[in-house]
C-alpha cells in the first residue's frame, strides 16, 4: 500500500491584520520529505497516520503548521500547493492520499485554501485514487471540500486528541484501499455562527450535540459522523455550523443522519449562546478573595489560539488598579517591551508602555515600572502533548508589584502551560491567580487550579459577534439576522 501523507494546517482569523506567512509556519514546523517523518512520529495527526498504518508504504510530502492568526499570505498559499502538486506529482501513482487540515483558513486570495488544495491534489492523482482529510471540528465545511475527497472525519473533542484524529482517518483510508467500505458522505449546512464559550465537548450543550453523533456511529453500517461548530471569527462566502456523515455504501443513510444531526443543532442554537463571563473587575475581585487558589482567569478575547495577537492589557491594568495583594501570573506578546528588558538587563528597572500594539481596535498600551526579574534569549519552545510544538521566540519577566508578566516576542501558547513560569523559577502552584489568554486547552494547569473564572474583556476574539463587521458571510444566519424556522 503507497500512501501519500500531507499536512497543511493553520485556522484563520479574518478580523485579525497580521497576516500568516512563511516564518509562522516555520515557528508551528515546516518540515518536508522524510523528514516529517522523523519528526512527527507519535505527534499530532502525522503521528496518528504513522501509528494507524505501520508497516506500509510512505511517500511524506509536506507538514506546515501554524498558530490561529490571520489570514495566509499568498506566497505561502502558492508554495504549499506547488510543494504538495509537485510532491504527488514525482510519485505517482499511489493507493490513497491522506491529509490533515485545519477546515477554517482563508487566504489573502483564497477564502477556502482547504478545498483549493484538495481539488489540485485530486486533479494529480485521478478520480480513481481515495483521499481522506481529517479536520478540525472547528473547521467550516465547503462545497469543493467535499466534492474533492472520497472521506472526511474530524475532532470529536475539545480539548482536542488530534493523534486520535489521524488513527481514525488513516484506518478509514485503508479500509477504502482494501475494499473493505464503500464510503459514501452526505452533509448539511447550518445557517447559524456560536462564540466559543460553550465549546467544551464535555458539558452542556456540546455534550449533547457530539454525544448524538457518537450514538449514530454504534449504527450498522455508518463509518463516521463529525460536527463541525466553526470557528466563528471567519468572513468568508460558506461560513456556518456543518455536519457531516459517512457510511458504507448507504447514502440516504447517511443523508438522514446528517440532516438530524443538523436539526439537532438548530434547535438547541440558543442554548450554545449561554455565555458565563464577569466583568474584568469582578474577575480580578473573586480571585482575590477566593479560599484558596490558583484561580484561572481566562481574557478568551485575547485567545492567542483563537488568532488574536495575545497583548490586551484589560486584566493587567486592573490588577494593579485594585493593587492586587496576592501574586498573579500573566502572559502578555510585546516583542518591544522584550527587547527593552534585554537591553537593561536581569535586575533592572524599567519603564515600558507594555502590550496593546497588535490589536488597532481594541488594543492598549499601559505604562508600566516594574523589575526584569529573568531573561530567556535562546527562546521558549513548548511541545504540548500530541499538539505539536510552539516557538515563544525570546521572552522575559517583568515583576510589577505581585503581579508578574511573562512576556514574549511571539504568540506562543497564551500562557497554557506551567512551565512558562517555572523557567523563570516560579511554581505557579503557589500563585492566587493565572490568567489564560485562551477559551479553553488549560489542561496542563489540571492538578493546580481550583477553579475557572471568564473575564468579558474587550478583544477580537470576543464572544459577541453581532458586534463584527460582517461582508461576506452568507446571510441571513443566526443570531446576526432574525430568522424564522429552518429545516434541515
Amino acid at each position: 500500500m503507497k500512501i501519500a501523507i500531507a499536512q497543511i494546517w493553520q485556522e484563520t482569523h479574518t478580523f485579525c491584520l497580521n497576516l500568516t506567512g512563511i516564518k509562522e509556519f516555520e515557528q508551528g514546523g515546516l518540515f518536508y520529505g522524510n523528514e516529517i517523518i522523523e519528526k512527527m512520529q507519535g505527534l499530532g495527526e502525522i503521528g496518528g497516520f504513522l501509528k494507524a498504518l505501520e508497516g506500509e508504504e510512505f511517500v511524506p510530502i509536506l507538514r506546515a503548521w501554524a498558530m490561529s492568526g490571520g489570514r495566509v499570505t499568498s506566497e505561502a498559499l502558492e508554495s504549499f500547493e506547488a510543494s504538495l502538486v509537485s510532491g504527488l506529482k514525482a510519485n505517482l501513482p499511489f493507493d490513497g492520499v491522506l491529509l490533515s487540515m485545519h477546515g477554517a483558513s482563508a487566504s489573502e486570495k483564497v477564502d477556502d485554501p482547504e478545498g483549493y488544495l484538495l481539488a489540485a491534489a485530486r486533479r494529480v492523482v485521478g478520480k480513481d485514487t481515495p483521499i481522506v482529510v481529517t479536520l478540525d471540528h472547528h473547521a467550516n465545511i465547503t462545497r469543493q471540500m467535499v466534492e474533492s475527497v472520497d472521506g472526511l472525519t474530524g475532532y470529536q473533542t475539545l480539548p482536542h486528541d488530534p493523534f486520535e484524529t489521524g488513527l481514525r482517518g488513516a484506518r478509514m483510508l485503508r479500509a477504502i484501499i482494501r475494499g473493505e467500505i464503500n464510503p459514501k458522505l452526505a452533509w448539511r449546512k447550518i445557517p447559524m455562527l456560536a462564540p466559543a464559550d460553550r465549546g467544551k465537548t464535555d458539558e452542556y450543550p456540546m455534550q449533547d450535540w457530539f454525544g448524538l453523533a457518537r450514538q449514530m456511529e454504534q449504527r450498522a453500517g455508518v463509518i463516521s459522523v463529525s460536527n463541525f461548530p466553526v470557528q466563528p471569527w471567519l468572513d468568508v462566502p460558506e461560513l456556518g455550523w456543518s455536519v457531516l456523515a459517512v457510511t458504507d455504501g448507504n447514502f440516504q443513510l447517511a443523508d438522514a443522519l446528517a440532516g438530524e444531526l443538523a436539526q439537532k443543532a438548530w434547535e438547541m442554537r440558543d442554548e450554545f449562546w449561554k455565555v458565563r463571563r464577569v466583568s474584568p473587575h469582578e474577575a480580578i475581585r473573586a480571585a482575590v478573595l477566593a479560599e484558596t487558589g490558583p484561580l484561572i482567569i481566562c481574557d478568551a478575547s485575547d485567545s492567542v489560539l483563537s488568532g488574536v495577537p495575545g497583548d490586551s492589557t484589560c486584566l493587567l491594568e486592573e490588577m494593579l488598579r485594585q493593587q492586587i495583594p496576592c501574586t498573579a501570573l500573566l502572559p502578555m506578546v510585546d516583542a518591544q517591551a522584550v527587547e527593552q528588558a534585554i537591553a537593561a538587563g536581569q535586575g533592572a528597572e524599567i519603564e515600558v508602555a507594555i502590550g496593546g500594539k497588535l490589536d488597532p481596535v481594541f488594543g492598549k498600551s499601559l505604562r508600566i515600572r516594574g523589575r526584569v526579574g529573568g531573561i530567556i534569549e535562546d527562546g521558549m519552545v513548548f511541545t504540548l502533548g500530541k499538539l505539536g510544538a510552539s516557538d515563544m521566540g525570546r521572552c522575559a519577566l517583568l515583576e510589577v508589584g505581585n503581579v508578574k508578566v511573562v512576556v514574549s516576542e511571539n504568540r506562543g501558547i497564551g500562557g497554557t502551560h506551567p512551565d512558562i513560569y517555572r523557567r523563570f523559577g516560579i511554581e505557579p502552584a503557589q500563585a492566587k491567580m493565572i490568567v489564560v489568554k485562551t477559551y479553553f486547552n488549560y489542561q496542563m494547569f489540571a492538578p493546580l487550579y481550583t477553579d475557572v473564572i471568564w473575564a468579558d474583556c474587550p478583544g477580537l476574539s470576543g464572544w459577541d459577534l453581532r458586534k463584527f463587521k460582517w461582508e461576506k458571510a452568507p446571510r441571513p444566519v443566526y443570531p446576526l439576522d432574525e430568522m424564522g424556522e429552518w429545516k434541515a
